[in-house]
């Protein structure tokens, strides 16, 4: 059995004229569910504010929070901020902290939402609200509950939002592995960062990824990893330029795995991009990712089952 992190928050009514598939995090549910997998399912509480403002401007935590959000941020997050959405991107941050504990506690966990690392200091941009990955990562290590955090972004996109709010930080690193040319056009500085050229493959995207990550890993030593699964790697993800078959998803969440289970880490994963006029082939996309995760954590001895 492995933790899965979930809410009825995380889904929330599209809002008017929004790209963003927000049934996804349902359908990943659901298949979850109806494979009979052995999961834990666990409902996080909304991340208190105070955790929010010690990564993001107070005054556009209290426009999400107040759905108050100027058009032009809401243009560059690319949908409007109502309610029900600033209850969910309150709650996916609290679901990303809490998939941490568990992480920290068992061994692996997922949160069914989050890796929303476009987001900045006083804005949200490319689908993104509130930086989850940071503030969990920021919040674990005030509170004493991790001495040192890697976030290991795999998202085809570079995650510059989370790259540029834990700058200059020794407790916590930043890996991107992501498409050169995609989004954003304006990269960040990441701890580590691995640009990849247009229609890079399974065995070339893998040998950078085992080439480059481990390196960082050894160097920092992290309590935990919060890994930014990204599926939109895939070859027909409808926001990607890279050329990954489902396979070299499984071996690129394979090889994540092993690398923190051989290193003692304590792993959670969240969400991530995936785009696609096939709502369901997407989900299907990251399910297979979290059942590639939770399987491989589940046999490992460094899990603990409850």
């Amino acid at each position: 059995m492995f933790a899965v992190v979930h809410h009825p928050d995380y889904v929330a009514p599209a809002p008017a004229r929004s790209g963003y598939q927000w049934n996804k995090n349902a359908l990943v549910r659901d298949l979850l569910l109806g494979t009979g997998a052995a999961i834990d399912w666990v409902a996080p509480e909304p991340m208190p504010r105070h955790w929010l403002e010690a990564v993001h401007d107070p005054g556009y935590v209290a426009e999400v929070l107040s759905a108050q959000v100027p058009r032009e941020k809401e243009r560059r997050i690319g949908f409007a901020v109502t309610p029900a959405i600033a209850r969910r991107a309150a709650r996916v941050a609290g679901g990303t902290h809490h998939a941490a504990l568990i992480a920290l506690e068992r061994g692996f966990a997922a949160n069914c939402a989050g890796g929303s690392h476009h987001a900045l200091h006083d804005s949200g941009a490319g689908f993104c609200v509130f930086n989850d990955l940071a503030i969990a990562a920021v919040r674990l290590v005030e509170e004493g509950a991790a001495q040192r955090v890697l976030i290991v972004d795999c998202d085809v996109h570079q995650g510059d939002g989370s790259a540029a709010l834990t700058a200059g930080r020794a407790d916590i690193a930043t890996y991107s592995i992501h498409a050169e040319r995609n989004f954003p056009v304006r990269k960040a500085r990441s701890t580590r960062d691995v640009a990849l050229p247009d229609g890079v493959g399974d065995d070339d995207y893998l040998a950078a990824l085992a080439e480059t990550l481990p390196p960082l890993v050894a160097e920092m030593a992290p309590d935990l990893i919060l890994y930014q699964a990204g599926v939109d790697p895939h070859a027909d993800d409808r926001l990607g330029r890279l050329n990954l078959s489902l396979e070299g998803l499984a071996a690129r969440d394979r090889f994540v795995a092993a690398l923190a289970q051989g290193s003692g880490i304590a792993l959670a994963a969240t969400l991530g991009g995936g785009y696609g006029d096939d709502a369901m082939a997407v989900a299907h996309r990251h399910a297979a990712t979290i059942l590639t995760l939770g399987t491989a954590y589940a046999k490992s001895p460094l899990y603990v089952d409850r």
